[in-house]
């Protein structure tokens, strides 16, 4: 079966449509760029397909059906895309699993869904799946990406070999195919994407064609994405956010590039030279804080020229926000900052940069002033996998910094006497979670609202801005309502703090656990002549307290009396995944950190 007559069979209801149709009306185009060397090559809409029908028949020659789940444990790559549409177009389910999960971890989530097949990306995540092999019965198969070798084990094979085995067996699966992709709906399953776990356990996300295909079309009508434009896809795929970005590389005929590390994305930044980014807080924090290190370090000259540049820069984008009119004085001030220094903070994104797009976790105001101040406006949204995974966007046209934006069309939300934020539109995924039946009921049957489980305000102009995560809210003991994450914001906002978490449920008052950022700190420490030390001896040292302390008592100048933080204490060592208090989306798991915390926090209420 060709791609142009699988084309012909469906309607652009269902994604694996939407993907046929692209190849069709693309073909000669360029869909994908892939690094190989020190080469960036492309592929066509047309190479992309036939990978995608190869795969597609392989699936199906292997015994794959109909409603039939496939997990895919793999970093990003084109060929997580490429098995994603062709698991779609197989009339089967993608169950994408983070590359980041343990074995345990792994074997939860294919029994849980049940999964028949395994994709995995290279030797290392095979070799976590076969140890676990036993305690996934019903998995039929484990395709290796990279470097996969058969062996004995006759559920193990390469996608080379898939891929030959979906040719050789077109001639008598192709009908089959196109009847899949004829007679599949929008109402049909698509995915399971389980949640990243910040509060408990993962659930299934069970979502709909049709739900995707509405976020895609919502999307659609908002301006600032153009066909051809090229995009850097660096984010986890297993992350509804990134896959997000990767459907509307299909959607919108994107070329989508595909960064070899996120060690590399500095280099590759530079040399695809992307129209626009997906990122999360994090990187454009880290970006910041490089930024203030490397004026920091200049001559006074220098650090003078940045602090004229971003006044002109602030005051331009304070008219812009505002909608008022720029004098010509400014404007020529602003080109000539723009051409002398501003152009120079953008570069390590580079050269044709036209907005980013912030998602996955809260970005701070300062934060996107200060980007916006340097020419670079960062759009912030808001979601949940819940979502699929959008409920507001900025606009280029029309945004606020400091808001996650208006709803997408097609989404309506309102406030709830409690504040939480409740939404319904054709994107939410009533089918709820897979096996969570009093979950699913909870939080999908208010009368066809979601209750997203956030706590927010819509302004005048029909912003939203999202205050806190209602579970994460702090009640204190003397009956005070805080809200952790914007403390935690005014805290990150400042460069030497990397990591934050505010503390105080049913306790007197407010306290911080802060972790250093370790760049800052070896500077730092270089710079008073702290010579001496690892991180976890070095936050200990008076002049290190005494910084951050600073930066405490000016953030808390920000926040009502009873909302500041009292007292703080310097954790020895960053939030990581790897000692589980990082979901693989770096949002921090309260309850992880508090428990291995749990005797430093008694300390600070002592």
């Amino acid at each position: 079966m060709s791609a142009r007559a699988g084309t012909a069979m469906a309607s652009d209801a269902t994604l694996s449509a939407m993907f046929w149709t692209r190849v069709a009306a693309d073909a000669g185009r360029a869909a994908h760029l892939v690094k190989q060397g020190e080469v960036w090559t492309p592929l066509t809409w047309r190479q992309v397909g036939e990978r995608v029908r190869e795969v597609a028949l392989g699936l199906l020659a292997r015994g794959r059906g109909r409603g039939d789940a496939v997990a895919l444990l793999c970093g990003s790559r084109a060929e997580w895309v490429q098995a994603d549409f062709a698991i779609l177009s197989a009339g089967c389910v993608t169950v994408p699993i983070y590359a980041t999960y343990t074995s345990a971890q792994v074997a939860s989530l294919v029994n849980d869904a049940d999964a028949r097949t395994l994709i995995v990306e290279n030797r290392a995540q095979l070799a976590k799946a076969l140890a676990v092999r036993r305690q996934m019965p019903r998995l039929q198969d484990i395709v290796v990406i990279d470097g996969g070798d058969e062996g004995e084990d006759p559920s193990v094979l390469t996608w080379a070999r898939l891929r030959q085995i979906g040719r050789a067996r077109e001639p008598e699966l192709a009908s089959r195919l196109a009847e899949y992709l004829a007679s599949l709906q929008p109402d049909d399953v698509a995915t399971i994407v389980y949640t990243s776990g910040t509060s408990g356990e993962p659930k299934g996300v069970v979502q709909t064609h049709g739900n995707h295909m509405a976020t895609l079309a919502a999307l659609s009508q908002i301006p600032g994405v153009q066909r051809g434009d090229v995009h850097l896809l660096f984010l986890p795929l297993a992350h509804s956010f990134a896959r997000l970005e990767a459907l509307l590389g299909v959607h919108r005929g994107l070329l989508t590039a595909f960064a070899t590390s996120l060690e590399t994305m500095r280099n590759d930044l530079l040399e695809v030279r992307p129209h626009f980014v997906f990122a999360v807080p994090r990187v454009f924090e880290k970006l910041h804080a490089a930024i203030l290190a490397e004026v920091e370090a200049s001559r006074w000259p220098e650090r003078r020229a940045f602090a004229w540049a971003m006044r002109a820069g602030s005051e331009m984008s304070r008219r812009q926000r505002a909608r008022e009119p720029v004098p010509w004085g400014l404007r020529l001030r602003h080109r000539l900052a723009d051409h002398l220094v501003l152009t120079r903070l953008r570069q390590p994104l580079g050269d044709r940069l036209r907005f980013a797009v912030s998602g996955g976790a809260p970005l701070g105001q300062e934060l996107a002033e200060f980007f916006h101040a340097a020419g670079l406006l960062i759009l912030e949204g808001y979601g949940l996998t819940e979502a699929c995974p959008v409920l507001t966007f900025n606009r280029i046209d029309r945004f606020k910094l400091g808001s996650v934006g208006p709803p997408i069309p097609g989404v309506e939300l309102r406030i709830a006497a409690d504040g939480e934020i409740l939404a319904r539109g054709p994107n939410i995924a009533h089918r709820g979670y897979l096996n969570r039946p009093e979950a699913t009921a909870e939080a999908f049957g208010a009368e066809g609202w979601f209750k997203t489980g956030d706590i927010g305000r819509i302004d005048e102009d029909g912003f939203l801005h999202v205050t806190d995560r209602k579970k994460d809210l702090v009640v204190t003991s003397g009956g005070a309502n805080i809200a952790p994450q914007h403390l935690e914001n005014l805290l990150r906002s400042d460069p030497f703090i990397s990591q934050a978490l505010v503390y105080g449920d049913r306790r007197p008052y407010p306290t911080a656990l802060i972790a250093v950022s370790p760049e800052e700190l070896r500077r730092f420490a270089r710079a008073q002549g702290i010579l001496d030390g690892d991180y976890a001896q070095l936050v200990r040292h008076p002049e290190v307290v005494s910084r951050v302390a600073k930066i405490v008592e000016t953030k808390n100048a920000e926040v009502q009396s009873y909302a500041r933080v009292k007292r703080f204490a310097l954790v020895p060592a960053e939030f990581t995944e790897a000692t589980g208090e990082m979901t693989p989306t770096q949002k921090v798991k309260r309850k992880a950190v508090a428990a291995r915390y749990a005797t430093l926090l008694d300390s600070l209420y002592d």
